[in-house]
């Protein structure tokens, strides 16, 4: 009860709000900004943290882990799975996501689908069933570099827990699409579209290096006159 006491009590803040939690939430990002732990995509970016901490508060998650798991993917925002189902399991108003797989493994029909439990009525709550049909019907299964072929129960596991937090828990995704759903509908052997979206071998290997991408260092040079110029604007925020 505590803990979810907890969680709402973060999700009331917003730092654009008005001026003071505007205020407020700029001298809160600092660490994030000048900080080697937060990912290329945020770090030196103010307000990309300032969204990124709007978006914790909201989610009732931790303003880091937010950051870590948030990718551009064709040039719009996305979780990995793994994060959603993380949030969803720490909502603690279901009980943690559980699988059924089905069918007779590597054919169309075999397909997983994702439940949960509502612990205030006790309501099985199940979500929609995702097949191997289902997933070359789409295009996700012959798109190249697929992780459909490679890893079809975990992607299969993957698409079914999202489907069901976004009909039963919509505020947890904002909308947003994962990174594996992003992934699947462009076309990947297009690499320009896809920005600081790893694999799901990278992602795993994420919090075991701190060097940065390459693509983000290239960018940074440019932008090296400039940085004596952007570091007064920021103390202007201080009180």
């Amino acid at each position: 009860m505590e803990q979810t006491t907890n969680a709402l009590q973060v999700q009331q803040f917003n730092a654009f709000s008005n001026i003071e939690s505007f205020e407020a939430a700029q001298r809160m990002v600092k660490p994030f900004v000048n900080s080697n732990l937060v990912p290329a995509t945020f770090k030196g970016d103010i307000g990309g943290c300032l969204i990124a901490l709007n978006m914790a508060n909201r989610m009732g998650a931790d303003p880091l882990q937010v950051m870590q798991s948030l990718y551009i993917v064709h040039g719009k925002p996305s979780f990995s799975s793994a994060f959603l189902i993380a949030c969803f399991n720490q909502c603690g108003r279901y009980t943690a996501i559980r699988y059924e797989m089905f069918g007779e493994r590597d054919t169309d029909g075999w397909g997983c689908k994702a439940y949960t439990t509502e612990k205030s009525t006790g309501e099985l709550i199940e979500g929609v069933a995702v097949t191997i049909g289902m997933a070359k019907a789409e295009g996700w299964f012959g798109k190249a570099g697929s992780k459909w072929k490679t890893m079809p129960e975990l992607m299969m596991r993957y698409r079914a827990a999202t489907f069901l937090i976004r009909s039963v828990a919509p505020e947890i995704a904002l909308g947003f699409q994962t990174t594996e759903e992003a992934r699947d509908i462009i076309d990947i052997t297009d690499r320009s579209q896809v920005l600081d979206a790893p694999s799901l071998e990278e992602i795993a290997l994420q919090a075991m290096t701190k060097d940065e991408p390459k693509p983000a260092e290239e960018k940074a040079e440019p932008a090296t006159e400039n940085e004596n110029e952007e570091l007064p604007t920021m103390k202007l925020f201080d009180t």
